[in-house]
């Protein structure tokens, strides 16, 4: 073989390993996303953009194919499951539907506990740790981040100034302690999914659900109701996670890369929490209104015998009803909770 051949194969040689190699060395990343319910406009756009732009971000060869779970037909409750087993690799859920596969989760948000944003956001930090490590144990996913929809609060038909006000009344609820709290007021709990609220509250299923203010007025709930009771009792904390298959198959980089990422997108639905609420409220009370739909509800203060009251359950009711139910499904319940986030509150489940 004269020089000239020599030169030719070691160049052909070269060409080929480097197309052996190619697809070893670059990380190909396709990923299926369920995300929130599509009315939740603000957050949906949110989502789908982050996942439009997340390869720019973070420098990976990254495909992520998004649609809301509505647009899909499936059900919230059901998207722990669908994580786990590994039908989509990400997933968009609410803690308190997902919390009736494991009450444990939902003792990072329970009723009453975090009477503001800034406390609810210690108390998601101290509970980050053992929330994420149960959540890997016990559903095969990667928790990627925790945010708060914003106020759980009462749309109410008619005049409703108040928890007196509610005693008789069927009301909307989602979680095991929502439904303790409605029952302490001598209501009756009426478990529905966000889709299912308006035509209840049209039809006279329900007098009064419970939400946050932008998703009401996303949903068009003024329309059907009458009284804005602004009673914050929970915060609808959401986290999206990852199938921790997925996750693991994923190299060291492109797992910091992500990581970033949502944690980015995590400050970005905080902040959401904290302007566009007010904003909504502002809209379906007949203030000044820009970005969400007007309406002309009455805006409802809560009395100090409302927060008496409010605290009292949380005490009373709150916390024995969700401790007995979770440490009988985990015998650490309780006791991880009070060196987390009754450390931070000043609580103790006895």
């Amino acid at each position: 073989m004269n020089t000239k051949s020599i030169t030719r194969y070691l160049a052909g040689a070269a060409t080929a390993a480097a197309l052996m190699a190619g697809p070893a060395l670059a990380e190909q990343i396709n990923l299926r996303a369920l995300g929130l319910v599509s009315t939740h406009k603000s957050h949906t756009a949110l989502e789908k953009s982050f996942y439009e732009s997340l390869g720019e971000k973070t420098g990976l060869d990254i495909n992520v194919n998004f649609n809301p779970l509505d647009v899909l037909g499936v059900n919230m409750q059901d998207t722990m499951r669908v994580v786990r087993a590994g039908t989509f690799d990400i997933v968009e859920t609410t803690i308190g539907s997902a919390s009736r596969d494991d009450p444990f989760l939902e003792g990072l948000d329970l009723i009453g506990v975090s009477p503001d944003i800034d406390t609810l956001r210690e108390v998601v930090d101290a509970y980050r740790e053992p929330f994420s490590k149960r959540v890997e144990e016990k559903f095969n996913a990667k928790v990627l981040t925790l945010w708060p929809f914003g106020p759980q609060i009462f749309y109410c038909k008619g005049d409703v100034s108040g928890i007196e006000d509610m005693e008789g009344l069927r009301i909307r609820s989602y979680t095991p302690t929502m439904s303790a709290l409605v029952e302490s007021f001598g209501a009756t709990p009426v478990t529905l999914q966000f889709a299912e609220v308006y035509p209840a509250l049209q039809r006279g299923v329900a007098e009064c659900a419970i939400t946050s203010p932008t998703s009401g007025n996303t949903g068009n709930w003024p329309e059907v109701t009458d009284s804005l009771v602004m009673l914050s009792i929970s915060w609808s904390v959401q986290t999206h996670l990852m199938n921790l298959d997925t996750w693991n198959g994923l190299s060291e980089e492109a797992q910091t890369e992500l990581m970033e990422a949502f944690s980015d997108l995590e400050e970005q639905y905080w902040e959401m929490a904290r302007v566009n609420n007010g904003k909504a409220v502002a809209c379906s009370t007949g203030q000044e209104c820009d970005e969400y739909l007007p309406f002309d509800m009455t805006e409802v203060t809560p009395s100090e015998a409302d927060l008496k009251q409010l605290n009292a359950s949380v005490e009373k009711v709150i916390l024995p009803t969700w401790a007995e139910t979770c440490n009988a499904n985990y015998a650490d319940c309780s006791k991880i909770w009070n060196e987390t986030i009754g450390e931070v509150r000043g609580l103790r489940i006895e």
